[in-house]
């Protein structure tokens, strides 16, 4: 037996030895967590400076201050999460006691990307600690300096039995994937979320999936052009642009698009780069690997062979990995930069006449993972997020929807399944079971054969229904 097969085996018994601990003990292995995290924190943001080339200020906000902030909200609360949920009585069985439990899933699959490569480990394991389950980690093998780093916390800080961090490439992510978890947590592409998902199938496993897609910022015409594209640029650029709910292109009204380009390069600037030319590395990110950055540049070529205007930008340097914050306008329909996620620091921007087309353009692609609006209008912002689809919005920011325990995080159709974060993750990795007792006194034997003498039952049940 291989050691996927014997962990696995491991959790499948201990599974039971965890159904039955209370709040104060699973309280007790978050806080283990979040010191084990604390202990090493120097080696986590150097794991992340070599992966991605993150600052130290970066990675505290988007990694360890998000999960610190997710562990402490989960030991405040986690209490009031366990505690039956008393449900209301009917007409039909007004004496019983109606109760949802919450209880554990299993043994669960976390198989995690490498953009950010702790936050999204931890994060869902907070999760899964909370809800009483045995879990099984996967890092990615792109990111293999965190993904080092964190299995060394895991193994020095869990029972393997409990939780175990396996590292490997895409033949190790197929082997777990054949085994009948109980719930499996997938962050990546849409087209890795589909073969997780037919894996899944197989044993009839429930899954969450946290994928993508091109998020859209539509612009209304009367709006703080200023403020919007700080905003803009910041919640593109962090993370060098790969950041699953990073904004992916912009939709201006064609009035402002030459301005919004001005402003959008004086505030990428300002924050990224030590001078007007040279891009500052101390605190702008790298191309995770070789093949994303040929990606990234290939997406810029094929556009511009197609007709595009590069209106800022367009560098790039191999050597380092390294794409310079980027505009593009004059896109053309089949480009392939306006097909795929971008997943990186190149922002298309798509000029609309009215607030009908723009609404007709967002609609026209997948269901995104986040849509960012704009506007000074409460009429425009209702309208438009009544007429569109997405995973979550904010309006007049970026990103900030995901900051806040107390809101679901996930996405919708191709940009995901499932929330996450908060009570969300807790009931994500738990089954709400239905527990329903009887009291004594009850009608039940009311519509129990045989029937010949109880057609004043049904014509009782008419009137009252």
């Amino acid at each position: 037996m291989n050691r996927i097969s014997c962990v696995f085996k491991n959790q499948q018994t201990h599974q039971y030895v965890l159904r039955q601990s209370n709040a104060l003990q699973r309280i007790d292995v978050l806080r283990k967590l979040r010191t084990a995290i604390q202990e090493n924190e120097d080696a986590i943001y150097f794991a992340l400076r070599k992966d991605l080339r993150k600052s130290h200020f970066e990675a505290s906000v988007t990694e360890l201050f998000f999960i610190y902030g997710e562990i402490d909200f989960a030991i405040s609360n986690l209490r009031s999460w366990m505690s039956p949920k008393r449900v209301g009585k009917t007409l039909s069985n007004p004496f019983a006691k109606n109760r949802i439990y919450y209880e554990p899933k299993g043994v669960c699959l976390i198989i995690a990307p490498w953009n950010y490569p702790f936050q999204l480990v931890m994060s869902p394991l907070i999760s899964a600690i909370a809800a009483g389950n045995c879990a099984i980690v996967k890092p990615s093998e792109l990111s293999p300096a965190t993904s080092k780093v964190i299995t060394k916390l895991i193994l020095d800080t869990f029972d393997e039995e409990h939780v175990a961090c396996i590292e490997g490439n895409a033949n190790i992510s197929q082997q777990l994937l054949e085994l009948p978890f109980d719930h499996i947590f997938f962050t990546g592409s849409t087209e890795i979320g589909k073969v997780v998902m037919t894996a899944a199938a197989k044993n009839l496993t429930s899954i969450t999936l946290e994928l993508g897609g091109k998020s859209p910022t539509l612009i209304d015409k009367d709006v703080d052009l200023k403020k919007a594209a700080q905003k803009i640029a910041w919640g593109k650029l962090v993370n060098a642009g790969q950041t699953c709910i990073a904004p992916d292109y912009v939709l201006i009204h064609q009035d402002r698009l030459d301005e919004f380009v001005g402003l959008y390069k004086q505030f990428a600037t300002e924050m990224y780069f030590k001078t007007t030319d040279e891009i500052n590395t101390e605190v702008y990110g790298k191309i995770i690997s070789k093949k994303h950055f040929e990606r990234l540049s290939n997406l810029i070529t094929e556009a511009v062979d197609k007709g595009a205007r590069i209106n800022w930008g367009g560098k790039t340097d191999d050597k380092a990995q390294t794409i310079y914050p980027s505009l593009i306008t004059q896109i053309p329909k089949d480009a392939m930069i306006m097909e795929e996620e971008i997943f990186g620091p190149i922002l298309p921007v798509i000029p609309y006449s009215d607030l009908e087309e723009a609404i007709a353009f967002v609609n026209g692609k997948q269901k995104p993972l986040a849509l960012y609006i704009f506007s000074n209008s409460n009429n425009n912002v209702k309208k438009i997020i009544k007429s569109t689809s997405a995973g979550g919005t904010c309006v007049n920011d970026v990103l900030m929807h995901i900051a806040n325990p107390k809101l679901p995080f996930g996405g919708a159709n191709h940009s995901g399944m499932g929330s996450s974060h908060g009570f969300f993750g807790f009931k994500n990795f738990s089954h709400e079971r239905t527990v329903v007792t009887q009291r004594s006194l009850d009608f039940n034997s009311l519509v129990y054969p045989p029937y010949q003498a109880k057609q004043w039952v049904l014509k009782m049940l008419k009137r009252i229904m």
